[in-house]
């Protein structure tokens, strides 16, 4: 087992990887275990308003900041990728980046990593409505996911505030392909739930980073949310899950996950409530009890023996 209080997290080296995606080009990152043989792939899946740099962030004194490099320092290949829409990656003017349209995304990215001679399973981990496109991901293709963990996560929507004053602008969201993003509203996703759970000196790098790459994002997953829940059927999830649920995460109601996770049909899952939390876990002051499930959850050994019902 490993002790990762024991292990010190320290930055390493990106690796750029391209592929395509329905004829766009699909932007890639590794960091690569420092443990050889590694222990599986991680592939992080971003959310609505950002693409995958915010996995990645670069803060002097802060190695942690990174949790690419806190899980590539543990032992594992770890790789984040900007859906088509976001980051790096082509945008096109006609994108909406649905939930369903990251399906093909993650298939391109999962195929672009078996072709370089990983052929493993796939340990994904997916943020807010990335854990939506992860989820859809794994019901779709469970042969090419080992484990799968679900971070601010929401099944059908039912006492959500946040998606309840989102649905307010749908029309606004319906009308174009594209939002704006502003400083002040990467703030609040941060702070919308509870405003001091939030580390103060991951605030600016985590929003810069954004910016420094997007003005706008796509609409898709927002409509989706708002409009089109249950988008994903626990009981077509077989792989091992996951539920990373923040305390004070206004994304989902208690009961609404816990109903998603009541249904899984893998007696191999598990569901983490994560003290002072709300829905970024990520740059919370309690990050690593965030980080540390995650890292329990993935280097998990098999069970040995699968009873029969």
């Amino acid at each position: 087992m490993i002790f990762a209080q024991d292990i010190e997290t320290v930055r390493q080296p990106a690796h750029e990887h391209w592929t395509h995606s329905n004829g766009y080009r699909l932007f890639m990152s590794e960091k690569k275990s420092l443990r050889r043989p590694s222990l599986g792939t991680v592939l992080l899946v971003h959310g609505s308003s950002m693409g995958s740099q915010g996995f990645d962030l670069d803060i002097k004194g802060d190695p942690d900041a990174s949790i690419m490099d806190y899980l590539a320092c543990r032992g594992f290949d770890v790789w984040r990728f900007d859906c088509i829409g976001y980051g790096r990656s082509d945008k096109p003017d006609d994108h909406l980046a649905t939930v369903a349209q990251a399906v093909p995304d993650i298939l391109a990215v999962s195929d672009y990593i078996r072709s370089i001679g990983n052929s493993d399973g796939l340990m994904l981990l997916g943020y807010s409505s990335g854990a939506l496109r992860a989820a859809m991901f794994a019901e779709k293709h469970p042969e090419r996911v080992k484990r799968l963990a679900l971070e601010a996560f929401v099944y059908t929507g039912a006492g959500s505030p946040t998606l309840r004053k989102r649905a307010e602008k749908m029309a606004e969201w319906k009308s174009s392909v594209r939002r704006p993003l502003s400083r002040d509203f990467l703030m609040s996703t941060m702070t919308r739930d509870h405003s001091e759970t939030t580390m103060e000196s991951r605030k600016l790098p985590f929003i810069e980073s954004i910016l420094a790459l997007e003005d706008s994002v796509p609409n898709g997953t927002y409509i989706d949310m708002c409009e089109n829940l249950p988008l994903v059927d626990p009981r077509a999830i077989t792989v091992a899950t996951a539920i990373l649920r923040g305390e004070f995460d206004g994304i989902a109601s208690d009961e609404d996950v816990l109903e998603f996770f009541r249904l899984l049909p893998n007696p191999d899952k598990e569901f983490v409530f994560l003290p002072g939390v709300a829905h970024t876990a990520g740059t919370a002051k309690n990050y690593l009890r965030f980080y540390s499930a995650v890292l329990s959850f993935f280097a998990r050994p098999e069970p040995v023996f699968v009873g029969t019902h």
